[in-house]
């Protein structure tokens, strides 16, 4: 009768818990009476799980059948829409509104830290462990995604492979329903991924790139700063700055013209990267010097050097064949006047 009785006692604590208001139950994780007063403006519904020792910030609404663990980190004015989950070691910054079903984190060792006024969208996996057969049970892997990014419905996000590493995203991105970015990635601010935009392990974005739909990018690519990903393009090797590719397997089809407009570039800039890029990669039909050549006497070239956009391409091109790096995409005679 004894345990009956204390086993319904125990029964009627966690039905009453479950309903408390956000500032008792946040007295678990601070003891202290201001902060309970500060998070007494935060929502709760009464059929979401948090746990007593999780860290909420003041004004946070959390929807029904929201689970919070006990290492999570709920910042200032975030929002957990219905059925969204926060597991493990995982930091979510200020203004973040989580939407319904989407997955933060997990209980692996490592840890999670999302930025500032992200979106994270509808089923989205964020957080997670890898796919990486190399992963050793019980190694930390970590995630850190920056501030103002919009993560749409269906993404994928990996922690890293192993505890050296970390996959990283930058600020500012848009990345669009069903996008996956594996582990190790580090992907720079102010890219657009279109849907379906798949980056495999080890994977480098610079800043401003911009993907159409169904893009495929090879394990240990680079992809440079202001270039441009065509739909349905694999990309199996790097892409230098400024540029744009196509295809499959993906080629250079010119440089990304449109997008450096959009971007600010001036005239004379636009001017110097087609000169540029025609010395290097359309040759004409008389000039029998090799690549590396050409690119070697593009590097001669002081007044074209004088621009930067030209010197940063130059590096970009040459850094691409370095030790361990795959080379840069085929390239074709196409017309970028």
């Amino acid at each position: 009768m004894a345990a009956a009785a204390a086993a319904v006692s125990h029964a009627a604590r966690r039905f009453l818990y479950s309903r408390l208001p956000i500032a008792s139950r946040h007295l678990h994780a601070s003891v202290s009476e201001g902060s309970a007063r500060e998070a007494s403006t935060s929502f709760i519904h009464p059929a979401a799980i948090v746990h007593p020792a999780a860290t909420i910030g003041q004004g946070v609404s959390i929807g029904p059948f929201c689970t919070v663990g006990a290492s999570a980190k709920i910042g200032d004015a975030c929002q957990l829409h219905t059925g969204s989950h926060v597991t493990g070691d995982t930091e979510l910054g200020e203004g973040c509104v989580v939407l319904i079903g989407a997955i933060l984190g997990a209980d692996l060792p490592g840890r999670t830290v999302i930025g500032e006024n992200n979106v994270i969208g509808n089923y989205a996996v964020v957080g997670v462990k890898c796919q990486d057969l190399k992963y050793k049970p019980g190694d930390e892997c970590f995630l850190h995604i920056g501030n103002n990014n919009e993560i749409r419905e269906y993404c994928s996000i990996h922690r890293s492979s192993k505890s050296c590493d970390c996959t990283v995203i930058g600020d500012n991105n848009l990345i669009m329903g069903s996008c996956h970015v594996a582990h190790d990635c580090k992907i720079g601010s102010n890219n657009i991924f279109a849907n379906n935009t798949l980056f495999g392990g080890h994977v480098v974005v610079e800043d401003n790139t911009h993907t159409a739909g169904a893009v495929v990018v090879h394990q240990f690519c680079h992809i440079g700063s202001f270039s441009f990903l065509g739909g349905g393009s694999v990309v199996a090797q790097d892409v230098p700055r400024y540029t744009m590719v196509a295809g499959d397997r993906a080629e250079l089809r010119g440089l990304n013209l449109e997008g450096l407009r959009r971007n600010g570039f001036s005239d004379q800039e636009v001017r110097s990267l087609r000169k540029a890029y025609r010395k290097v990669f359309m040759p004409a039909s008389s000039c029998h010097s090799s690549f590396e050549d050409r690119l070697a006497e593009l590097g001669r070239e002081i007044e074209l050097l004088e621009s930067p956009s030209v010197s940063y391409m130059v590096e970009s091109i040459r850094t691409s064949f370095e030790q361990g790096r795959r080379g840069i995409c085929k390239f074709r005679s196409w017309n970028i006047s």
